[in-house]
């Protein structure tokens, strides 16, 4: 389980496919704190590091996890948002994050607002991926709050702190993001759905 509270960049040194799995290596201040077998998150994506080196650590993406998410986009170079688990005697400060992806969202528009920017985003409208005014939603990994949703956009306001400390830095109008909803949204979306 994790917070949506970034830690760290790490950067994609080496991608390695192995049939229908990708293998990234990615170098970063948190690679040689992990351990093999440890769950990082990589953009809001549950990996587990299955190497490690000095600095460095790799992690492995199935053909699900890539269909999924952003991941197969990934290019030698790319910034990625990490995040360790969190500890249990730890404080929540963002909201509950399961690093599960839900789906992708395109990045339609990104406004400067001198101090702050505002993203905009449009994703695949479903019933089960409930968005509410001021209610969390992760994004590449970071728990953020849904401004002015509608039936298939959304936009999200970023501090500074948060531009320049994550890759909402170095996105831009045309890509693709991960989206995880709130967990207790999908509860009452399942729920509605089967009950009525």
């Amino acid at each position: 389980m994790f917070t949506g509270i970034i830690e760290a960049l790490g950067e994609v040194i080496a991608i390695r496919k192995e049939g229908t799995n990708v293998h990234f290596t990615l170098a970063s201040p948190l690679s040689d704190e992990l351990t093999i077998d440890q769950s990082l998150a990589h953009n809001g994506v549950c990996l587990t590091v299955v190497e490690k080196g000095v600095g460095t650590h790799t992690v492995t993406a199935i053909e699900e996890t890539l269909r999924r998410t952003n991941l197969g986009q990934l290019h030698e170079g790319s910034l990625v948002n990490l995040e360790r688990a969190m500890l249990s005697n730890g404080r929540l400060d963002g909201h509950i994050v399961q690093g599960h992806v839900d789906l992708t969202a395109q990045c339609i528009q990104v406004e400067d607002r001198e101090g702050s920017w505002n993203f905009y985003f449009r994703y695949p409208p479903s019933p089960e991926h409930l968005l509410v005014n001021k209610g969390s939603i992760t994004i590449n990994g970071v728990s953020l709050t849904v401004v002015n949703p509608k039936e298939d956009t959304f936009s999200v306001s970023i501090i500074p702190y948060t531009f320049e400390h994550t890759t909402f830095g170095q996105l831009e109008a045309g890509m693709d993001v991960n989206l995880e909803f709130d967990v207790i949204g999908k509860y009452i979306a399942r729920y509605a759905a089967l009950y009525g």
